[in-house]
């Protein structure tokens, strides 16, 4: 068992799991735990053939069925506090997220940051093979978002992280009410009221090669509204943050 664990949630990723889990295993001493919700397609059982190889690092988490990315990322933090994990990474399994990049999140931790952001836009928009629409759809959002929130935050919607462990012990898990990526920033949010220190480190982003996307018109509703209720919460509600 090493201080830090990745949490990938899944649904339908059997085209990458495999390719996801060894070369993050390439780049650093990690344990991995795969939150599958039950995928059809066989992503639980290409875990399960993996454990073989990498049996006290990698672990898996099968929901009954698919219930949103929050809560994915919520069951796999209290499984990580319940196992003393000092540092807990969120990452896609679609190569979005660069496993290379992993060291430099840790290492933004390592050296004073609380929560450590693999940011899209803190040197321009480093975005690879996604539409315009998507590009100014993202953007757009990472600006209403810092509008609405007043959080100093580039890449508020990003959602390759790295937490210190008293990051998620001081947020109330249960009490974290968004599903979709709306999700991100709630748990950006909380953080920066509880006064943690936040970096941003620089990444590039890589649309998906292989797989679907998992984004959908009610996904993008919940954001949109979603921040203007965790505003109006943390004004009225300000114990609960």
């Amino acid at each position: 068992m090493t201080n830090a664990l990745v949490i990938i949630p899944t649904y339908d990723e059997i085209e990458n799991i495999e390719a996801i889990i060894k070369a993050t295993y390439l780049e650093m001493d990690v344990d991995i735990l795969i939150v599958d919700d039950n995928s059809p397609d066989g992503t639980a059982d290409a875990v399960r053939n993996l454990q073989k190889e990498y049996a006290e690092h990698l672990f898996l988490e099968v929901r009954k069925g698919k219930s949103g990315l929050g809560t994915a990322y919520i069951h796999g933090f209290k499984w990580a506090i319940a196992r003393n994990y000092q540092y807990i990474f969120e990452m896609d399994a679609d190569f979005s997220h660069r496993p290379s990049d992993l060291p430099r999140l840790y290492r933004a931790c390592i050296n004073g940051a609380d929560v450590a952001i693999g940011s899209r836009y803190t040197k321009g928009v480093n975005v690879v093979n996604w539409a315009l629409y998507r590009i100014l759809l993202s953007y757009g959002a990472s600006f209403y978002v810092k509008f609405i929130t007043r959080m100093p935050i580039q890449d508020p919607t990003a959602g390759f992280v790295c937490y210190n462990r008293k990051v998620l012990e001081a947020i109330d898990l249960d009490d974290v009410r968004s599903v979709g990526y709306a999700f991100q920033i709630e748990m950006k949010f909380r953080a920066y009221l509880k006064k943690f220190k936040i970096e941003e480190v620089s990444i590039i982003f890589t649309d998906r090669v292989k797989g679907k996307s998992k984004m959908s018109s009610r996904i993008i509703t919940e954001a949109i509204f979603g921040v203007i209720s965790l505003k109006w919460r943390s004004l009225f509600q300000r114990h609960k943050f």
